[in-house]
């Protein structure tokens, strides 16, 4: 746990270089030529997108167009990994008032932002890197982590208190998600043929995990040669990212290539993540995701991760496992897991799939 302590080498802030004016990026924000950050544009006439879901029939009192909705969900998590929620309960004000605040805080003087700079043993804070190795490839993005549960972890002083209004609105924010999160959970529950609340208690019932971090893209020079943010999949559980509303970043793995989320209008785009994998025993996968940058935009996006207790041992629900699909996970807990991330930074899928050959 030592090394993770103090970061290897001193931080630069890349907004700081994006605003220095330079137009040849620092060689450590260079990706490997077998990782090419270019987006893949498909043709007008075979465009495709992430699912966009309607969830207000899952409320509604008509059985038909609910299961209709479970179907969507339970085709989009078996099949992408990844979907959009329109209708979802969330005020669309509380929405872009909570994004532009965030901006908003990108966007002061650089010595306040650093008041709140993070170290890699919690990661909340101000920060600027993923990973402590030295030496390492860096992503093209500035970030701010915070933790929201449990409460015991959540430290309002640790939350920028400029603008003014941030810490209230992360409140709300956060209660709003978690809300939101906890239907989810049953409809993934459901899906899989569980209990609706058999997910949600392998997680701790209430006793749960929740952080946000929120991601500030600056404009690059170089868009072709960096990322906002290497190809990963997920550690926690499931994952609610408020997007740009002006500008696409996100791509999603589609077989060997990638496909750039469109984002629809007031919508959460939804990821299974890797505890969610590995307690569906694989019928859900998380999937790789990374992020590619503009050079005349920059783009802040909101990912909000909703995690098992850190210290209950994951592992595929018993009903999922049988003579014909044995359990693929052994338990491990969740704060076991993250420390990989912590420690190498994004690594697309390497971590849940290193689980299988260990078992």
């Amino acid at each position: 746990m030592s090394c993770l302590q103090s970061w290897p080498e001193p931080i630069v802030r890349v907004q700081s270089l994006s605003d220095s004016g330079m137009t040849v990026i620092p060689d450590r924000y260079i990706k490997r030529l077998s990782e090419p950050p270019s987006p893949v544009e498909s043709p007008p006439e075979t465009e495709v997108n992430i699912p966009v879901i309607d969830l207000s029939n899952i409320f509604s009192g008509d059985d038909s167009l609910r299961d209709e909705t479970l179907s969507l969900i339970s085709s989009a998590c078996r099949e992408w990994g990844f979907f959009q929620v329109v209708n979802h309960g969330v005020s669309h004000e509380l929405m872009s008032r909570t994004r532009e605040v965030w901006r908003e805080f990108f966007h002061l003087p650089v010595e306040e932002k650093i008041a709140y700079a993070n170290s890699p043993a919690t990661y909340e804070g101000y920060g600027s890197r993923l990973g402590v190795e030295k030496g390492m490839k860096l992503d093209w993005s500035d970030y701010f982590f915070l933790h929201f549960l449990p409460k015991s972890l959540r430290d309002q002083k640790k939350w920028p208190m400029f603008p003014p209004s941030c810490r209230e609105l992360v409140a709300q924010y956060g209660e709003e998600l978690v809300r939101l999160c906890g239907i989810l959970m049953k409809v993934f529950s459901i899906n899989l043929g569980l209990e609706e609340d058999c997910l949600q208690k392998a997680f701790g019932g209430e006793d749960i995990g929740a952080c946000l971090r929120v991601n500030f893209y600056p404009k690059c020079p170089q868009p072709d040669l960096a990322l906002g943010l290497s190809p990963h999949s997920d550690p926690g559980g499931m994952t609610l990212l408020l997007p740009d509303e002006n500008v696409s970043g996100l791509q999603v793995r589609r077989g060997h290539g990638w496909v750039t989320v469109k984002p629809a209008p007031n919508a959460f785009i939804v990821n299974i993540g890797d505890q969610i994998q590995v307690l569906s025993n694989a019928n859900y996968k998380s999937v790789e995701h990374r992020v590619i940058v503009n050079s005349a935009k920059e783009r802040v996006s909101l990912a909000f991760f909703y995690n098992p207790n850190g210290k209950i041992p994951i592992k595929p629900a018993e009903k999922l496992v049988s003579e014909d699909r044995p359990a693929l996970y052994p338990a491990m807990t969740f704060n076991e897991y993250r420390l990989f991330i912590r420690t190498r930074g994004p690594c697309g899928k390497s971590q849940v799939e290193s689980l299988k050959s260990q078992h």
